[in-house]
């Protein structure tokens, strides 16, 4: 072991990257982002760069870390850092970094192929995806929807899907981009077939609430849009203080220009980005032991299962639940409840009533869209691994549905029931199948456990309407 071990105590209690670095040659210059990969050992991350370079020289290190980082530590002369505004932009900066300077100790960041990325097309309005690496290592294509696109950029790896997954949704609601939606005009100039398509117009499920800058409706030109991506990508490459100068700059011409509109859309970016809030992104990997050093393994770390329910009384007071499994322990702290609004749609384009309806207006289905489409709204909340509904293969097609047009990729399953109401099977998609046996049990309690609490919600809502 070093003597650099008292040195956590100059580290803030901030969020940021720190590297364990090893000698540095002569005349090569100190500052990390010129260092190369033979002087870093080791990059991470850290909500705090004291506590957590602190846990690497407790006493029970080589059981907390394992053998590996302990000879890290042991070779390493000197702990530098850069301090972050928010773990967001920590663990953008640390994927960069590991990327750039391959740092021999980060072993498990440099070949877990089933890590994802941030991936941006090259379109004429790109589209911004999470993909896993071993889709885009075949070649620098890949295929959404069934059709081969072309990548422009990738950003990553990223080893927590769930961090990844959140901290997109932060970022989008800065820097509104295109998923999925078709653009709504032809594009003459560009080269992808993808983008020669027409839409309807009509707006995206993303539109509807913030994050699509309206490219499936026609708000926006090719150009305007590109000027946003390219702002998302110096966010990305972690970027910040380049990114604020060229937005202040932009802000000033608008400004002179007269156009205060597009000024004040400006300023608000960067008021967004000064504030960016943590919705607890680092989790495993900085509060706890790392899997590969003793820690949780495999899908038990950290895995989140939410399960949801509709209950009404022949189509009357209709309400849904969402219930919620992590670590295997049930969260009843995050259990959500949701009263059906007046209008629903069905998948048959019908509106039905919701709360004041009768038994012919009941649509669980139509149910079950709005209170997944109102769910993945809050971003503050974690989003799971896994989404169980319950009912057949029709409800099961309607949540993957929603959370297609969401862009997000979540598993679903479905817990078919009997005449009798007793759980009978489990519906999965192939690739889902290993996954949905490995927890049967856990989905089974928290079909259950959404059941029993619907059903609670509904007399509760039910007994103040009487």
């Amino acid at each position: 072991m070093t003597s650099q071990g008292q040195l956590w105590k100059m580290l803030p209690d901030a969020p940021g990257v720190y590297f364990f670095v090893a000698s540095t040659p002569p005349g090569a210059k100190k500052d990390v982002s010129t260092s190369t990969a033979s002087e870093i050992l080791y990059i991470g991350r850290a909500t705090s760069l004291r506590d957590r370079v602190r846990s690497y020289f407790n006493d029970d290190v080589i059981q907390s870390r394992g053998p590996l980082i302990v000879d890290m530590v042991f070779h390493a002369e000197k702990i530098d850092f850069v301090r972050t505004d928010s773990v967001l932009e920590a663990i953008l900066l640390e994927a960069n970094l590991i990327k750039q300077h391959q740092p021999r100790y980060n072993t498990k960041e440099k070949s877990d192929k089933s890590f994802n990325s941030i991936v941006i097309t090259s379109e004429a309005f790109p589209r911004v995806l999470i993909m896993r690496n071993k889709d885009i290592e075949i070649e620098a294509r890949a295929k959404v929807g069934g059709k081969k696109i072309e990548i422009a950029s990738v950003f990553g790896p990223y080893s927590n899907g769930t961090a990844l997954r959140e901290g997109l949704k932060i970022i989008r609601k800065i820097f509104p981009f295109r998923d999925r939606c078709v653009p709504c005009v032809v594009d003459t100039t560009s080269a992808n077939t993808a983008d020669k398509r027409i839409s309807t117009g009509r707006p995206c499920f993303n539109r509807q609430i913030g994050l699509c800058p309206g490219i499936c409706t026609g708000e926006i030109s090719s150009i305007e849009y590109k000027k946003s991506i390219a702002r998302l990508k110096l966010f990305l490459e972690g970027k910040k203080g380049q990114l604020m100068k060229q937005l202040e700059q932009d802000m000033s011409a608008l400004a002179k220009a007269q156009r205060f509109e597009e000024a004040n859309e400006v300023k608000r970016m960067m008021f967004a980005l000064n504030h960016i809030q943590d919705v607890g992104l680092i989790r495993e990997q900085d509060e706890s032991p790392r899997p590969e050093h003793g820690g949780p393994k495999g899908p038990e770390a950290m895995f989140r299962i939410e399960a949801y329910d509709v209950a009404h009384m022949s189509g009357k007071n209709t309400v849904g639940v969402m219930t919620v499994l992590e670590d295997r322990q049930l969260r009843r702290s995050e259990y959500r409840m949701f009263k059906i609004k007046r209008t629903v749609i069905g998948e048959d384009g019908v509106k039905r009533s919701g709360l004041m309806g009768t038994s012919a207006d009941a649509d669980d289905i139509a149910s079950l869209r709005e209170i997944l489409s109102r769910r993945l709204t809050h971003t503050e909340w974690t989003f799971p691994n896994l989404i169980v509904v319950d009912g057949s293969t029709a409800q099961k097609r309607a949540a993957e549905k929603v959370l297609r047009e969401g862009g997000f990729d979540i598993a679903v399953v479905g817990v078919v029931k009997n005449d009798k109401h007793r759980p009978e099977r489990i519906l999965a998609a192939p690739q889902h199948q290993k996954l949905a046996k490995k927890w049967t049990k856990e989905i089974l309690l928290l079909n259950s456990e959404a059941h029993r609490f619907a059903i609670k919600y509904h007399r509760k809502v039910r007994g103040r309407l009487q």
